[in-house]
């Protein structure tokens, strides 16, 4: 069968990977055709376009890159029409991708969407869009199934593909053959996970680094995309004492001791590392004070909207700022009875997403969906 799917951002393109991986293995005849990264295209997808060129972050983002945005529309919309694929697979990346669900939908092709954008947390009345243009909904948070329920879409939680990817992840290396890989220092390491985008890292690491100074018996190592040269990440470090590695996110926390995260997927894979972790946001300030109005939820990590509570520190815009930061990081180091209490609640975390086999079970769903409809 064919394929045709579009993540926008560096999670979907795991988590699309992993679901191309699994459908391979069921169906001997699967094509892909995708907007995705490096690692769908690992699994012998033909790329339209790249992530690397699909990553707006915020309102105002958005509306500055809005002709971008419109020609990668009428692209897609030009794609699919002479590909003609068996299913349209979305994934997450909501602005993009639901414009997409109702023409594929007007057309007469079949829609999955795979890992929902976060609507629970604002623009609820989607959820109409939703259960009109798509065709079969999988999740992978646990509160997400009650959600769309409650409005009548078709449904399904085959459970959180990370605990897969992780899962499968083998160490492979000693912490020593780690840190003479990369020129390391024989040092305790806080990881630093400032973001994917462009708009992320000039927000974030900026002030991750400024803390340096503070932790003489600690290493700082960046966790590099290589979308980006070392120089961006270079000019944002200025002469702070961080080294940086590229795509060695799982290696660099696997032996990490804490790590401060830009929110989104990677909190959750911090957490599924079992390293202590702070979650740090900052945003434009026409985005922020817009998303302030808008957004419903509690939390902004995905470790804390799982738990209900929170189990981790959120640094949020003016709140994320060296002097909070430095003391945040300083109960994450030599805080032990915080430490326990954070990693007690990471088990929990794993208990609640779901089980192992995620990636297959969506495979399996939505192989059986195409075959029986």
């Amino acid at each position: 069968m064919k394929y045709y799917i579009i993540a926008g951002e560096a999670s979907g393109d795991l988590h699309g990977s992993n679901l191309m991986r699994e459908l391979k293995r069921q169906d001997a005849g699967a094509a892909f055709r995708i907007w995705g990264g490096d690692r769908m295209l690992a699994q012998g997808g033909q790329l339209v376009k790249h992530i690397n060129e699909l990553a707006f972050m915020g309102f105002w983002e958005v509306l500055i890159n809005l002709r971008t945005i419109l020609r990668n529309i009428k692209l897609c919309k030009k794609d699919l029409l002479e590909w003609k694929p068996d299913v349209l697979v979305l994934i997450d990346y909501p602005g993009f991708n639901l414009r997409m669900a109702g023409f594929a939908k007007k057309q007469g092709m079949k829609v999955v969407y795979y890992i929902s954008p976060q609507i629970w947390a604002w623009k609820q009345s989607r959820v109409k869009q939703i259960r009109r243009d798509v065709d079969k909904m999988l999740v992978i948070l646990p509160f997400e199934q009650e959600f769309y329920s409650r409005f009548g879409v078709e449904v399904e939680f085959p459970g959180h593909p990370l605990l897969d990817a992780i899962g499968e992840y083998q160490e492979g290396d000693s912490r020593e053959v780690f840190l003479s890989d990369n020129g390391l220092a024989d040092k305790p390491i806080v990881a630093l996970l400032p973001g994917s985008r462009k708009q992320e890292l000039a927000a974030t690491l900026k002030v991750m680094a400024s803390v340096v100074d503070s932790f003489p018996d600690h290493q700082f190592v960046v966790a590099g995309v290589k979308g980006h040269p070392a120089e961006y990440y270079q000019a944002l470090i200025k002469d702070a004492d961080v080294r940086l590695v590229f795509g060695q996110t799982y290696r660099l926390l696997a032996h990490a001791q804490a790590a401060l995260v830009t929110s989104g997927t990677a909190t959750l894979e911090t957490a599924l590392f079992g390293v202590p972790q702070a979650v740090c946001y900052r945003a434009g300030r026409v985005s922020y004070l817009i998303a302030k109005r808008l957004v419903k939820v509690k939390y902004i990590s995905l470790v804390n909207l799982i738990m209900d509570r929170p189990l981790v520190r959120e640094m949020i815009q003016y709140d994320f700022n060296s002097a909070d930061l430095k003391k945040e990081l300083q109960r994450l180091l030599h805080d032990q009875e915080y430490v326990e209490n954070v990693k007690a609640g990471y088990q929990e975390l794993r208990q609640k997403l779901g089980g192992a086999g995620a990636s297959r079970k969506a495979a399996e769903i939505l192989v059986k969906f195409l075959t029986t409809n």
